[in-house]
């Protein structure tokens, strides 16, 4: 294959080169005929095929193709399951097959810096790790099926306002930490076969022309093989693009695109060299894709549903339950309430939006159960905010003559899509009143929610039960039907946390920035890293989610007490189903670094499991940490560096919910450069046993016999010993009164870089 390309760049010219690497319509490359390099062709659908025959767009305008559409992001992070990912990968790919689709745009895997980001119900989380597990399985699973995959949007999309202009200006540790992170294990052990620049600029620079961004990082570093594709619409220029390692331009720009990489080229401006590694790199996968080809021309559509319901329902959070007011009898009297539980919200707006064959409505699932016709009222209309007192009487009616009341809720498709950004956490208010008002006629009332975002509730104390579907897809319905009646013990924990109100988010200040520049001034301060170092309060943390049955936690045992940096931790414990059914648990595994020299979050997440447990059945789980459990991206070295120190492992059910604790010693092996100056400050270099004694050694050499020598040497005056904490060498001069001059300091400057 490399040969036969080889082969082919040879015969190509410049403008043929130019061609390849520019879009040939909305959805395909180019082909060149003479050559017989055929076009391949992409379609979005990180949870469901939009493949437009027709007028296409990007934005989910035009009518797609019929197809399964799955959960969103927001709702399958919350299974933390990496073989449910896997499996549902597997299914997409079917169904690119079958379609003649050679590339899948997803998964997104953008951080949730903000709740009011309009597309989070298209990304998994806010903690890299938990995003990057789910995305690397979800890719596999598709490229299994010989589909490629487009890992996106690369990087530091997390708003929809100006996303096309605004600068979002980071630091080098959180943009490693935090945002590059989830990108990083995805292209590092799944290999997509292309990655998808964002719209924005990143400090500075558009992603479209980040070199830093596409080539070092991306390319050199990571070791991604495949190529780079814009977002639909992202290029700024198009030769600075090639130059920056960005392959293809997508969609077509209708020669423009082709004919600045020519210009370029013949002025001198673009290497040809530089065009040549593009167009290898785009004709390596269209070439892969055409061999991958298989022809599945019937996947099973109702076996692709059931898999959609299954993915669901394992996706699904219980937030509250109250008195075990869930899961509910098919003998007990019950009401639905909410214009949701008829006309579901299962899916985000924009270019992920799917045009499924076939719809699961809650009333109508419920009402399987049971005997007879369920009691419905409506409550609200979809279309409006404001009260509607026909609704609200009619469902206040139906709530005093049933024992419990079903009541659907949530954001309309109004509130949040691709291309905005929500203003409030709040449902809408004629919602809001409805629930207020049933609760005053019955107060077992239980919550099912429709969004694909956090949202705050103002009635959460009043109500006994709280299930959050997030956008579940076209077999939500069903769904929450198994799960309201036990049918499926619910076992989705938050990838997110729910704060109490908009300005405890971290970002709240800083979002959405000022004209065409936000800065993340909060840091690697992200989600629950906040609020657990802040202790500030959420609704709900992130990790939580409560099951019908129980679990313990016992017998956490480390395989080591002390590591190096170059070494793996391998430890264990046992979790018990204490309850009396089926269930399943997601344990997670936290790191903290009490005592660090830098500023660090409480707690990370590092690891998670999820485990099937039949009552009264225990398990042992296992797990692994390498390096980078324990460390922080040390600008210093532009590497990752683990400090020598204490750190503690915990083992929880949410980031709140610590039920295990141990600690282990961990030695850095890497020494970091001494850049010991005159601004020193002398406690930074006593900080240390070894930096102690030398620097002892020092005092003893250059102050012996002076009177400052003799305060030091028999000091127990607090603030002579406050001061010298943090007085930098230099001081020392002053404070000796001429006992050491400043020639010597920087002597002693000298020994300590050259010994310590």
């Amino acid at each position: 294959m490399n040969q036969k390309i080889k082969d082919l760049l040879s015969q190509m010219t410049v403008e043929e080169k130019a061609e390849i690497c520019s879009g040939a319509s909305w959805w395909k490359t180019a082909a060149i005929d003479r050559l017989e390099i055929p076009e391949i062709m992409m379609s979005d659908g990180p949870h469901g095929l939009r493949t437009q025959p027709d007028d296409a767009d990007h934005l989910g305008i035009n009518e797609s193709i019929k197809a399964i559409c799955f959960p969103t992001a927001s709702a399958t992070a919350c299974s933390w399951d990496r073989n449910l990912l896997n499996k549902m990968g597997e299914a997409l790919g079917e169904e690119a097959q079958t379609e003649g689709v050679h590339i899948l745009l997803g998964p997104g895997v953008n951080i949730k810096r903000s709740p009011l980001c309009g597309r989070n119900f298209e990304y998994f989380s806010e903690d890299p790790l938990l995003a990057s597990e789910l995305a690397t399985e979800f890719v596999k699973g598709v490229q299994s099926l010989g589909v490629g995959t487009s890992l996106k949007h690369f990087a530091a999309n997390n708003q929809e306002h100006r996303r096309l202009t605004v600068d979002a200006q980071i630091d080098e540790r959180t943009l490693r930490e935090i945002y590059l992170s989830a990108f990083e294990k995805v292209v590092k052990e799944a290999q997509p076969w292309t990655v998808m620049c964002a719209y924005n600029k990143v400090n500075g620079t558009h992603a479209s022309e980040h070199k830093r961004l596409l080539t070092d990082i991306l390319k050199e570093e990571w070791g991604h093989q495949g190529f780079v594709v814009s977002d639909w619409g992202a290029v700024n220029y198009r030769d600075k693009g090639i130059a920056a390692g960005l392959e293809l331009e997508m969609p077509s720009s209708h020669g423009d695109g082709k004919k600045a990489i020519i210009d370029a080229v013949e002025a001198g401006n673009l290497s040809e060299d530089s065009l040549n590694r593009a167009a290898e790199r785009v004709l390596k996968i269209v070439f892969k894709a055409i061999e991958n080809e298989t022809d599945y021309l019937n996947y099973n559509k109702d076996q692709h549903h059931k898999l959609a319901r299954e993915i669901a329902a394992d996706s699904m959070v219980l937030l509250k339950n109250k008195n075990q007011i869930l899961p509910l009898s098919e003998k007990e009297s019950f009401g639905v309430v909410g214009a949701f539980a008829k006309k579901p919200r299962f899916q985000g707006g924009g270019s992920s939006h799917i045009n499924p064959y076939q719809i699961d409505k809650a009333y109508e699932e419920i009402n399987k159960f049971i005997e007879g016709e369920l009691p419905y009222a409506e409550g609200y209309s979809l279309e409006s905010d404001q009260d509607d007192a026909k609704l609200i009487a009619s469902a206040k009616e139906l709530a005093e003559k049933v024992e419990k009341v079903i009541i659907f809720a949530g954001l309309p498709d109004r509130y949040e899509s691709e291309g905005y950004d929500r203003d409030t956490l709040a449902i809408p208010p004629n919602q809001n009143r409805l629930i207020e008002e049933i609760l005053e006629v019955n107060k077992n009332v239980v919550v099912v929610l429709s969004n694909g975002s956090p949202i705050i509730m103002p009635w959460l104390d009043k109500v006994k039960g709280v299930l959050e579907g997030y956008l579940a897809g076209q077999a939500g319905g069903g769904a929450v039907a198994d799960i309201l009646f036990g049918h499926v013990n619910p076992s989705g924990k938050l990838a997110e946390t729910f704060p109490q109100k908009l300005s405890d988010n971290p970002s709240y200040l800083f979002f959405p920035g000022e004209k065409d520049t936000v800065e993340y001034r909060e840091g690697i301060f992200v989600g629950y890293r906040y609020y657990d170092s802040k202790k500030v309060e959420p609704l709900f943390p992130f990790g939580y989610g409560l099951s019908y049955t129980d679990f313990e936690y016992s017998d956490l045992k480390l395989m080591k007490q002390e590591i190096t940096d170059k070494e793996t931790l391998n430890l264990r414990l046992k979790v018990k189903n204490t309850g009396e059914i089926y269930g399943k648990e997601v344990i997670q595994l936290y790191v903290s670094d009490p005592e660090s020299t830098v500023i660090k979050p409480a707690k990370e997440l590092k690891e998670f499991a999820k485990i099937e447990l039949e009552p009264g059945q225990e398990k042992i789980v296992e797990f692994e940490l390498d390096k980078r459990a324990f460390a922080y991206y040390n600008t210093e070295i532009d590497d990752w560096y683990v400090e020598s120190g204490d750190y503690e492992i915990l083992i929880g059910a949410s980031s709140r919910d610590i039920r295990l604790v141990e600690t282990v010693k961990v030695k850095s092996t890497v020494e970091l450069p001494n850049q010991y100056t005159i601004n020193t400050n002398i406690g930074d270099i006593t900080a240390n046993p070894e930096g102690q004694k030398y620097f002892n050694q020092l005092l003893s050499e250059y102050l012996k016999g002076s009177e400052l020598m003799e305060r030091l040497e028999n000091r127990d005056d607090e603030m002579l010993e406050a001061m010298l904490k943090y007085m930098p060498l230099r001081s020392l001069a002053m404070f000796s009164e001429g006992v050491v001059s400043r020639e010597e300091i920087e002597e002693m400057v000298d020994k300590l870089n050259k010994n310590l």
